[in-house]
């Protein structure tokens, strides 16, 4: 199964001082190792956005540049803010881009690899697929 692999793991590998050793760097390691990394534009923008000097934002989006954004319809916005609205019903808060993901995912079957405790609230919730570290294709729903 493809993975999108959340801005808080991405940063951990990409922005942060970080043991290589890192379980999730580790973990993304093997996923783009395997070729089942999927990034999606806002993921892209989270990541890039506050890096202050150019080298460094230049560098960053090299990296990022091996993998193309999955493209987002309509259809995934409404998604979007279906599920944001039936979460809030249910007293569970998330951002728009986290919704977007979580609706990007459910539609193209993807899982979601990530640190963002607010998408195990959403698995309660939201028909998504939560990637767990060393699975390979049936991660928990």
């Amino acid at each position: 199964m493809r993975v999108v692999v959340d801005t808080c793991v991405w940063s951990l590998a990409l922005r942060r001082d970080r043991p290589a050793d890192c379980r999730e760097v580790r973990e993304l390691g093997s996923l783009i190792r395997d070729a089942r990394v999927q990034m999606l534009g806002p993921i892209r923008q989270e990541v890039l956005s506050g890096i202050r000097s150019r080298p460094q934002f230049d560098n960053l989006r090299g990296h990022l540049e091996a993998f193309p954004d999955l493209h987002l319809e309509t259809e995934d916005y409404v998604t979007a803010a279906g599920f944001c609205n039936l979460c809030r019903a249910k007293g569970v808060q998330g951002s728009n881009t986290d919704f977007l993901i979580c609706a990007a995912t459910v539609r193209h079957r993807l899982a979601i690899y990530t640190t963002d405790a607010d998408f195990a609230r959403f698995a309660g919730h939201l028909p998504i697929v939560l990637h767990r570290p060393g699975t390979t294709g049936n991660p928990v729903a």
